[in-house]
């Protein structure tokens, strides 16, 4: 029995690393002898930097940067296993829930500590960085991510922008002379599932900015400024940017990434999914475990178990999905290739609980799949 098990982690429970070993754990009481591969998956959001880093043997690093709102904060990013390729969530750095929710402003929190990562793994030497950017406080257009890699971003008067996207409305000029010099060496490739442009009723600021603690004076005041700055950015670095499906992801980082790093947006999952090499993985196996803390409509909507089967029906191999929680709709993961759901409590329990006894469970989960799967092929 070959067994390939690729779960997304159980959000506040367990990582991706954590529930694959656990699903492991019980599938080796089932059947010992079976041959297990766990590839920690998600979708470029939270969990992004372990999956990938367990997934490909590599190292977590630790570089304190600058918050989103100038409060130093020590943010968590990793190489994977080829030493040449880095893996940022911008939540570590320029996250949502590094700032108290009285002191949300996206008028003046800042990007910054995300490029500051970014200058930390090219001052390594890597020639390639994937980027998660979920979960934002931002609405800056990456601007301080790009005056963290090396941009000058100045006013009429000659003055460097201060943080946040209100600033952007007094931008005039962009200077390129001391940008990193390994940027242009370096592929980056950024981890994105939505594609709002920047600018508009479904942009950064109108779809995303009251999350982020804007009011609607904000939001408005937000808009215009973010209809300036890409003005000058489409003028002096890249033209487009602002229209591309996913421009205004994180506030705008989405472009900033596209316009001053040469990024180039890709589905989340797919991307991950990539870089563990699921499909080499997949390509030899009986069946496929996949899972998150939730299974709904929503899953089917591309997050980590629908990426997971897709690449596993390329290769006409079952799949297995549990969860935490069995949610409305979660029918339509069957047509999404997942064959069969599973949640992993084996009785009406609190959620602290569930939470707590998450990785029992899941081992429980996959022994029962286990048996389930032997018994089929036996009496088949």
């Amino acid at each position: 029995m070959r067994v390939v098990i690729a779960p997304d982690s159980f959000k506040e429970c367990a990582s991706a690393a954590r529930v694959a070993s656990a699903i492991a754990a019980g599938v080796r009481r089932a059947c010992p002898d079976a041959e297990i591969t766990c590839v920690p998956m998600a979708d470029g959001g939270e969990g992004t930097v372990d999956a990938l880093v367990s997934a490909t043997k590599g190292t977590l690093q630790t570089t304190r940067v600058t918050g989103p709102m100038g409060k130093a904060v020590d943010a968590v990013w990793g190489i994977l296993g080829d030493g040449r390729t880095a893996v940022i969530e911008m939540a570590a750095a320029s996250g949502l829930e590094l700032v108290p929710r009285d002191k949300r402003d996206p008028r003046v929190a800042s990007t910054r500590g995300t490029g500051e990562l970014m200058r930390a793994a090219l001052d390594r030497g890597v020639t390639g960085m994937i980027l998660g950017i979920g979960g934002s406080a931002t609405n800056d257009g990456g601007a301080g991510m790009a005056q963290a890699i090396g941009y000058s971003l100045r006013d009429g008067q000659g003055n460097e922008l201060p943080p946040g996207g209100s600033a952007l409305a007094r931008l005039e000029h962009i200077d390129k002379a001391n940008v990193h010099p390994r940027l242009a060496q370096c592929e980056v490739l950024v981890a994105c599932d939505v594609t709002n442009p920047l600018c508009g009723p479904n942009g950064a600021s109108y779809v995303y900015g009251p999350q982020k603690g804007a009011t609607p004076e904000m939001v408005e005041e937000l808009e215009a400024a973010l209809r300036h700055y890409a003005g000058v950015v489409e003028l002096q670095v890249r033209d487009g940017v602002a229209r591309y499906p996913g421009a205004g992801a994180a506030g705008g980082l989405g472009a900033g990434l596209m316009a001053f790093a040469g990024g180039r947006l890709q589905s989340g999952v797919e991307l991950v999914a990539d870089a563990a090499r699921l499909d080499v993985a997949v390509s030899n196996a009986d069946l496929v475990i996949t899972g998150e803390g939730r299974i709904d409509e929503q899953t089917a909507q591309g997050k980590t178990p629908v990426g997971v089967a897709r690449v596993a029906r390329r290769f006409r191999v079952p799949v297995v999905a549990v969860a935490g929680t069995i949610g409305r709709g979660y029918r339509a993961v069957y047509e999404q290739g997942i064959h069969a759901v599973f949640g992993i409590c084996n009785g009406p329990m609190p959620l602290g609980e569930a939470m707590q006894r998450a990785e029992e469970l899941l081992t429980e989960t996959g022994e029962s799949i286990a048996n389930l799967w032997l018994a089929m092929r036996r009496f088949a």
